[in-house]
């Protein structure tokens, strides 16, 4: 079972919420104290959560957010798109959904808002896992392949049978053929009357990205007081060294890699996944 709770962002921004549990573990998970919040990345949807929020369910309560731009969360034409937008929507998610004290999950750009969130309000976040994002600067460069790459899009896509092999095949990025990034892409596609298109603004996802790719987030690292793990899938964006160097800056820090994992390690390989950060998990939340 999956159920939608609204949730009002900063500045007024309608937020959707999704708890996934059957009726009985649902009452069971309300009952007990704090939960799981799970944050996408850039493009993604709180559905791509739908996995681990699952098994998550079966003994801790689990709600994942699309967040403002993404989803079926609103996406205001004149923003804002800041980093201060994303984590003051992820801090009124956890107060209003009743949450707190959280273990936080966040995948990409979403484990940012994560790990800046558990510096800056320490008591909402028991525990952190940083998935598959970096702490160091990415640069103008970056922003200006992902510009180019976005133009490449062979927008509309006319099935989404085009979208799974663009996406997993035919995609310049793409090294060797990877279905699950397919359909990791064709979960955000929604049709028109001309074919299928992203249910994001390419131009709000580029505008996001601006307020982070040009900094460091070292020093938010440092902040971070609670129990954190930081896990990289073996071929993804974080390097090994990098992702070893945010566990050491980290007070509490723990480091796993998930082998044959790309940057969709949750999508790429759900049970060893699942395996590296479910003793953090149980650690945390029942320890």
């Amino acid at each position: 079972m999956v159920r939608r709770i609204d949730v009002t962002g900063t500045d007024g921004v309608r937020l959707a919420a999704w708890e996934y549990a059957d009726p009985p573990k649902l009452r069971e998970a309300e009952a007990a104290p704090g939960g799981v919040l799970l944050l996408h990345g850039l493009m993604g949807r709180a559905s791509h959560w739908a996995g681990t929020a699952r098994w998550l369910a079966e003994r801790h309560r689990a709600v994942a957010l699309d967040q403002r731009g993404h989803g079926r969360s609103e996406k205001p034409a004149s923003g804002p798109f800041s980093r201060d937008a994303y984590v003051d929507d992820a801090e009124a998610a956890l107060v209003q959904l009743g949450l707190a004290p959280a273990v936080l999950i966040g995948h990409s750009m979403g484990a940012l808002t994560a790990w800046q969130l558990a510096a800056r309000r320490p008591d909402l976040v028991r525990g952190l896992i940083i998935c598959d994002m970096r702490a160091s600067a990415l640069g103008a460069a970056s922003q200006r392949e992902w510009e180019d790459w976005f133009k490449s899009w062979p927008v509309p896509f006319a099935t989404l049978a085009d979208v799974r092999k663009w996406f997993g095949e035919d995609d310049p990025w793409v090294e060797r053929p990877n279905p699950a990034r397919g359909e990791f892409f064709a979960e955000v596609m929604r049709e028109g009357t001309d074919g299928w298109r992203p249910v994001f603004d390419r131009a709000q996802m580029l505008e996001s990205r601006e307020t982070w790719v040009h900094d460091a987030h070292w020093e938010e690292l440092i902040q971070v007081r609670c129990p954190a793990l930081v896990v990289r899938g073996q071929d993804g964006e974080l390097g090994r060294a990098e992702s070893q160097e945010m566990v050491r800056v980290l007070p509490r820090g723990e480091y796993a890699e998930v082998a044959d994992a790309g940057h969709l390690v949750h999508y790429d390989q759900p049970a060893a996944w699942r395996a590296a950060i479910e003793p953090f998990l149980d650690g945390v939340l029942t320890g």
